[in-house]
């Protein structure tokens, strides 16, 4: 299937009616279809995965082509320069985190990407930087306890930023580095408590955000179960 094909089958499958819907949960309207995620997940494992499919069918600009890039597009193929391409496209929450979660943490330019988007002023870009260390902690097993000390030190440096869509980043990220295994845990909720005493509502948000799910009964009891990871 090639681009032209894709795009007048996302134009069949649009549903005007969920733009109002999807703009009430914070995506942005424009040029968006109105086509569910779920519905875009089916159309991706029927086309399969194509790189050249993907940067293609981004360059169209419509919102669930973009989404649909990610889920088909090829990790191993995917280049540092496409990703700081794609980053600065960036217009929504939705294509932040699933550019960021399906496919980008899949990469090896992921933690390098992560930390120096973090440090970057826009919106988006902050927000995929977080977005992408939440990935790699949820999805890279075989990461070592040490490869997130980054991380959690760009979670304390951004804590003051009190644009929702950063703040909430930055919870994610470090929730997920706390309930990779106990270890990280306890730097995690280390980071949150130097993170508190910090004098900003965002910081407090996210500490306390952090703070609930990491220490909370559910995940501490997960952890102590989980048969440790010998670190090699």
């Amino acid at each position: 299937m090639d681009a032209d094909a894709v795009l007048a089958r996302l134009r069949a499958m649009a549903n005007p009616k969920n733009v109002e819907g999807m703009a009430r949960f914070g995506i942005n309207p424009k040029d968006t279809l109105g086509i569910s995620v779920w519905d875009l997940r089916k159309l991706a494992k029927e086309i399969g995965r194509d790189h050249r499919l993907a940067l293609a069918v981004w360059d169209s600009g419509i919102h669930e082509a973009r989404l649909l890039a990610a889920f088909v597009d090829e990790p191993a193929k995917v280049t540092a320069a496409q990703m700081d391409a794609w980053v600065r496209d960036f217009d929504s929450w939705d294509v932040c985190d699933q550019a960021c979660t399906d496919l980008f943490d899949q990469t090896r330019f992921a933690p390098a990407k992560a930390v120096a988007w973090s440090r970057r002023p826009e919106e988006f870009v902050k927000r995929g930087g977080f977005a992408l260390m939440a990935g790699i902690a949820w999805h890279d097993k075989d990461a070592k306890d040490a490869a997130f000390a980054p991380f959690l030190e760009a979670i304390r440096r951004e804590a003051t930023d009190d644009r929702n869509y950063v703040k909430k980043a930055v919870s994610w990220a470090l929730r997920n580095i706390g309930k990779r295994n106990l270890a990280l845990n306890r730097k995690a909720i280390a980071t949150a408590r130097a993170i508190q005493k910090i004098d900003s509502k965002a910081a407090r948000w996210i500490a306390s955000d952090a703070l609930r799910k990491l220490t909370g009964e559910a995940v501490q009891k997960r952890l102590r179960e989980k048969r440790p990871r010998r670190e090699l």
